[in-house]
């Protein structure tokens, strides 16, 4: 019975859509590879050629040394890490609050954050942009990190969360004289590893991806990320299809280690956004 469940009709062919799934999504990435070893300005009168030798290793040299693609790269980095470390920080500390304590209004603010969902962000591009630079911001990193550290994603997922968390713990730390900044930091926070690295691992992906707010907030090549930065310099090599290759899976690379080593939180994190309580 074990064997007939295991290799049922259902399975099987649920294992071969997945593979199918699997090669549809690598193909391009397995493409990517063997073409950004071809020869600059290598061209091929068959598909089939852009997997055969020669291979080098100059496009990466060059693109590596002496175009922007590193700079831009670390500007992806530096904004996605401080987006999501601050991000984290303001939304656990909205979230507390609506979730462990009672005051007027509480649910009228967490109604507000739940409209704020409904409204797509390209709805706040334009007072986002007149804010900033009134501020004298656009074209720095203050700028560029600032406005993607409040969302209503994370700040919901961790009320409903912490909700979660038994009432007993906070009361049994009231009566022994804890504040709230004692129970927030010593019960609440430990407690919440996991939605912490959900809403961590979402809102980097998040910022990583952004494409609109850097495209608009960068003035300078200097302050570009990949998403911005990428389609300019391929821009530059339009008859060229290697170095754009190469370009994009030099900007691959980080991403690809990223999931590789948290795989199991995304998918995690994926999950837990459609969970509702």
């Amino acid at each position: 019975m074990k064997l007939y469940r295991k290799y049922s009709a259902g399975n099987i062919i649920l294992a071969l859509l997945s593979i199918i799934i699997a090669v549809i999504f690598l193909f391009p990435l397995v493409f990517g590879l063997f073409a950004s070893l071809k020869p600059e300005s290598a061209s091929s009168k068959h598909f089939i050629d852009w997997f055969k030798p020669p291979y080098t290793l100059a496009n990466y040299a060059y693109i590596l040394g002496k175009s922007s693609v590193p700079m831009w790269t670390f500007n992806s980095f530096l904004i996605a890490i401080l987006s999501t470390g601050l991000g984290l920080a303001v939304s656990a500390l909205a979230a507390y609050p609506l979730a462990q304590m009672e005051f007027w209004g509480k649910r009228n603010i967490f109604f507000y954050f739940l409209m704020g969902l409904m409204v797509p962000g390209e709805a706040t591009i334009v007072p986002l942009f007149i804010t900033t630079n009134g501020l004298y911001m656009i074209d720095t990193y203050p700028g560029m990190i600032l406005p993607g550290i409040a969302g209503s994603m994370g700040l919901i997922i961790m009320v409903s969360f912490f909700k979660a968390i038994p009432k007993e713990l906070i009361e049994v730390a009231q009566i022994d004289g804890a504040k709230h900044v004692v129970i927030f930091s010593r019960i609440i926070i430990p407690l919440s590893r996991t939605v912490l690295a959900t809403n961590c691992i979402l809102s980097f992906i998040g910022s990583w991806n952004n494409y609109l707010w850097p495209l608009l907030c960068a003035m300078s090549d200097r302050m570009f990320t990949l998403p911005v930065g990428l389609p300019t310099f391929e821009l530059t090599y339009a008859s060229d299809r290697v170095i754009p290759i190469t370009s994009n899976m030099v900007a691959s690379i980080p991403a690809i280690i990223i999931f590789l080593i948290f795989e199991r939180q995304i998918t995690q994190g994926i999950a837990m956004t459609g969970i509702k309580e």
